[in-house]
Order: C-alpha cells, then sequence, then structure tokens
C-alpha cells in the first residue's frame, strides 16, 4: 500500500498582505491508480470514469474499465484546453450501488481541476428545495460535454 500526497495552493498578495495559502493532504491506503488523459470530440458527451460493485452480480455488474465504487479514495479531473470550458457531469445512482438516474453539472473553465474524495456515498442532490442535502449516494460515473469543441482532460483517480 501507498500513501498519495497532494496539495492544494492559493498564492495572492492583496494590497501589499499575502492571503494565500496551502494545504497537504495525505490519503494512505491507496493500492491503485488510473490515469489517463482523454479527447473529448466536439458535440458528443464522453464517459470518462465509470464506477461500480465489482463484486455484484446484477445489473450493476462489473462495466469493462470501471473502478471499484468504495475502493476510490480521491478523483481528480483537470479541463487541459487553454481557451474552451466543458460541463463536467456527475452521474448520480439514486439507489445503493445502482445505476445513474440523477446528474449534477458543474462548469470547468479552460485549465481548470475539479477534484473529489470518495465516490461511494459521496454526493446527493435535490430538486426539491434549496437546502443541504445530507442522505448522500453513489457516483455512477463522470461524463464531459465539450460542446462544440474537441478537448482534452486528464484524470487521476487513487483507489
Amino acid at each position: 500500500m501507498a500513501t498519495l500526497k497532494f496539495s492544494i495552493k492559493e498564492e495572492l498578495v492583496l494590497n501589499g498582505a499575502n492571503r494565500g495559502s496551502e494545504n497537504v493532504i495525505s490519503i494512505t491506503g491507496v493500492t491503485q491508480s488510473f490515469h489517463r488523459i482523454v479527447t473529448c470530440p466536439l458535440n458528443e458527451d464522453t464517459t470518462v470514469a465509470t464506477f461500480r460493485d465489482k463484486v455484484s452480480t446484477s445489473a450493476t455488474a462489473p462495466v469493462d474499465g470501471a473502478l471499484g465504487v468504495e475502493d476510490v479514495k480521491y478523483i481528480r479531473v483537470t479541463n487541459l484546453d487553454a481557451t474552451n470550458a466543458v460541463n463536467l457531469s456527475l452521474q448520480i445512482a439514486g439507489s445503493e450501488l445502482g445505476v445513474a438516474n440523477r446528474s449534477t453539472t458543474i462548469l470547468l473553465a479552460a485549465g481548470r481541476t475539479f477534484v473529489m474524495g470518495a465516490p461511494h456515498d459521496g454526493v446527493g442532490t435535490s430538486d426539491a428545495n434549496a437546502t443541504i442535502v445530507t442522505a448522500l449516494n453513489d457516483l455512477e460515473s463522470i461524463l464531459i460535454d465539450p460542446a462544440s469543441n474537441s478537448v482534452e482532460v486528464e484524470v487521476f483517480i487513487a483507489s
């Protein structure tokens, strides 16, 4: 097993005062990594990662290339395009280890990064009201919608 270390650093001097900070995070127990650069063709939704229960024999059985939803500890998606934003869609399974029946989309600007932790019980949505959601669900997959541009994204996942 290994330890994944990453840092988040902001550098900002505002009116002569340093307002930046740096946080170094360590995630222990990592045994696998998944890294790829994906070309997302224009006008095509591209699935860049899929998460499943790798021991199930039901409809949620493993999918070729899927990562174990209960094993993943860290997810990073970076938009490598210098000009164009993309829509990053989190496909959410409404039932435990199920298939996606909800989604949340985030605009990922050119050169920006999206980071999240474990996908198992890691995300929640509600269209009923604008209150905090505490009943979290599994992330089933991540899709990129590049709109009318062809872009590349980098995906790094540690399990």
